[in-house]
Formats: C-alpha cells, structure tokens, sequence
C-alpha cells in the first residue's frame, strides 16, 4: 500500500470523568514493523487500543488506521475487519470445544488460512476436543492468537497477551509473532508492561506514560541515541547547566556527574570540556533503564 504507516495518531485525547486517560498521543506505526507499546498499568494504553479500533471516540486529536478514520463508523468496520485483536481477556467460548472455536470463527473469514491453522494447532499443542472452559490460561491465549493470525489480517492487535502466563509460554507466544510478522509481512502493535517481552521482539517502541508519548523510534536507533555521561572531578561535582540537545537528566553524588542524554554523547562531552573533569566515561543503556529513565513515579 501507498501509505508507509499502518497507524497514525496526531494529539490524540481521551477524557473520562473529567480524567485524561490519553493525552496528546501521536504516533506513527511502520508498515511491517513489530510496534512495541510499552507502560506501565494505567498508563493509557488499552484506551488506546480502543479508539484505534473504533470501539471508544477520542475527545479530541485524530487516529488513523489503514488510512482510515477510526472514529468513523463505517471506517472502523472495515479497520476491526482487517485487524487481528487479542486481548488480556480472550473473549472465547466456553461452551465450545477448541475446534468448534475454531471452526466457528473460520465461518466469518473467506479467506481464513487452513494452512496457518493446521500448522498454529501443531506448534501450539491445542487439545481440539477439550472444552474452553477448561484450557489453562496459556492454552487460551494460544488459541486465541491462532484465531487472529489465521484470519489473513494484516495487522494484529495485542494487549498485555502474556499477563499472568509462564515463562516458557510467554516465549512461545511471542517467537510465534516473530515467525509469523517475517513470513506473512504482518504489522504487529503489540502493547504490554512487561519491558523484557518488548525489547526482545519489537523493531520500534514508544513509551507511553499517564497517556503521553514519552519517548519513540526504532529500537535501534533508541539504543544508540540514549546513553548515560559519567564525569569524575577531583572536588564535588560542579553545579551547572547543560546546553547540549537532548540532556534528560543530570545527577551529582560526591565527585561524580552523571549525565543522561537522548542525544548521543558528542555535544555533552564537548561542552563538558569547561568544567575540566578528570576522566569521561561513556555507557550506553538498556530500553529497561530508558523507561525507568522516562517514565514518572507512581503517586
């Protein structure tokens, strides 16, 4: 398709009871990409997710997907027609067996892939007798992922999916999502609290916090760009203020300055040159230290 993003979002907002659940969101998803949404509970997220698929209206600001307006009734028919969506809570049957789910809602899709499904119940071990009632939480959310990739959407939807799962599922789940995005050109937006999950599967991140981007790009370029300054003196660090573009922080404990940068280290180690420090050292960090970096405590 023409457009590059498969989502876009321009000062998106979000009011409930006077509360700003999503204030000012803008974000651009890349076609093809795995779209980590990283925050902690409440921050905004699942809100979010609703609006871009039409199922709440933003007070203000504008969400697009596919191109289309998702506030738009017919428009956003046609977005949840061409998204896969799963959820923290499965919204499965439980009276059905793992196959009449399955076979049921395969009726809804004409393109349904029969190809993806046979080979989603052998990865994923799904018991196609058993009741849904009675799947474990991981088997549930197995199923649930088969139903969203085999409906031929091109973009899947996912909300904190692993919550509450074990280990060996969780990375189960999601190098089925990579396979998946590298063999059928899938975008993936996948929201979720849990750092480790995003870092290790997703090509672009944001980091949403009490419903504002706080930081945003590709992975890569978040890891090269963000780093951390550490200047020794030989009295107590000096008190001053940084010029140099992008400096998110600064901390004095005794000798040392630290410095964290969203701009790489050049300018703050040139202008730093003044203060004549007795050694520079530079350390790059984890995305795991860029959000406790980014994100506000808790009240």
């Amino acid at each position: 398709m023409a457009d590059t993003f498969i989502i876009e979002t321009a000062d998106l907002r979000k009011h409930y009871d006077g509360v700003e659940a999503v204030r000012g969101l803008s974000l651009q998803v890349p076609a093809g990409s795995i779209y980590g949404f990283l925050g902690r509970n409440g921050a905004g997220k699942t809100t979010t997710i609703k609006l871009l698929l039409g199922m709440a209206r933003p007070t203000s600001g504008r969400a697009r997907v596919f191109g289309l307006a998702a506030d738009e009734d017919r428009a956003s028919v046609e977005i949840r027609r061409r998204t896969g969506f799963v959820s923290d809570d499965k919204d499965l049957y439980d009276y059905m067996t793992v196959g009449e789910m399955i076979r049921f809602t395969a009726g809804f899709f004409p393109q349904w892939r029969a190809d993806l499904e046979q080979t989603y119940t052998r990865t994923f071990d799904l018991p196609l007798d058993r009741k849904v009632k009675a799947l474990s939480r991981g088997t549930r959310t197995k199923l649930a992922l088969l139903l969203a990739l085999c409906r031929r959407a091109e973009l899947l939807i996912l909300d904190e999916p692993t919550s509450g799962l074990d280990p060996a599922v969780t990375e189960e789940i999601l190098q089925a999502q990579v396979a998946h995005v590298a063999r059928e050109g899938m975008t993936v937006f996948f929201s979720s609290h849990q750092i480790a999950e995003v870092d290790q599967i997703a090509d672009h991140v944001v980091i949403i916090d009490r419903g504002r981007a706080v930081v945003a790009g590709a992975l890569d370029d978040l890891r090269e760009q963000f780093c951390r300054v550490q200047f020794v003196f030989d009295g107590d660090a000096p008190e001053t203020v940084f010029r140099a573009p992008g400096v998110e922080r600064v901390r004095r404990q005794g000798r040392v300055m630290t410095v964290l940068s969203s701009a790489g280290s050049a300018t703050v180690v040139e202008e730093s040159r003044r203060l004549n420090p007795v050694s520079v050292d530079v350390v790059p960090i984890t995305l795991k230290e860029i959000f406790l970096e980014t994100v506000t405590t808790e009240d």
